[in-house]
């Protein structure tokens, strides 16, 4: 009899609370998204650059997670603003963090999810950066390496979604998850 292998990172993930769906994406897929992502630009013409994506596709392995709002909150930012000459003019927030920044003067909250710092003056070439985002639910212990997870951008979830045939429904995201195998 054969033993069958066990993919421990997708089971993981798959037992993460809010995962609706997780799934190996190929590079068909990856491809198509890749170019989607580098015309994606934010309002008013602002450059948008999402790190996070671009290391993730540097990895051996990227799953697709489609999760509900139960999905836990990312460990740390995952859209900051950028001055042309690197200074953070803003960046998002999440309730384990507002306090940080509620009794500041020195901050504008332009929704309960970001904050902006009018002393750091932009001076054109801002952009907004999606970094990589750590995953520690992946780790050495279980065969991971050089973990990163990032959001894709709108567009290239739903070419993702549509690729593989999975409906769109608005409360769901994704969320990939790029490793290397230790």
């Amino acid at each position: 009899m054969r033993e069958e292998v066990i993919d421990k990172p997708l089971e993981i993930i798959k037992g993460l609370k809010g995962v609706v769906n997780a799934f190996h994406l190929d590079e068909k897929i990856l491809e198509q998204m890749r170019e989607e992502e580098a015309k994606v630009t934010a309002m008013g013409n602002i450059a948008v650059n999402n790190e996070g994506f671009s290391q993730a596709l540097e990895r051996e392995n990227i799953i697709c997670i489609i999760k509900d709002p139960r999905f836990r909150p990312p460990p740390e930012p995952t859209v900051i603003l950028i001055s042309g000459t690197g200074e953070i003019m803003g960046l998002e927030v999440f309730p384990f963090t507002a306090k940080e920044y509620l009794n500041r003067e020195d901050v504008v909250w332009l929704s309960d999810a970001f904050v902006l710092f009018p002393l750091v003056k932009g001076s054109g070439g801002e952009k907004f950066i999606m970094p990589p985002v750590s995953f520690p639910e992946l780790n050495k212990d279980n065969g991971c390496k050089d973990v990163v997870s990032c959001s894709p951008a709108p567009t290239c979830d739903l070419l993702m979604r549509t690729y593989y045939q999975l409906k769109d429904d608005p409360k769901l995201a994704s969320v990939l998850v790029g490793y290397n195998s230790v």
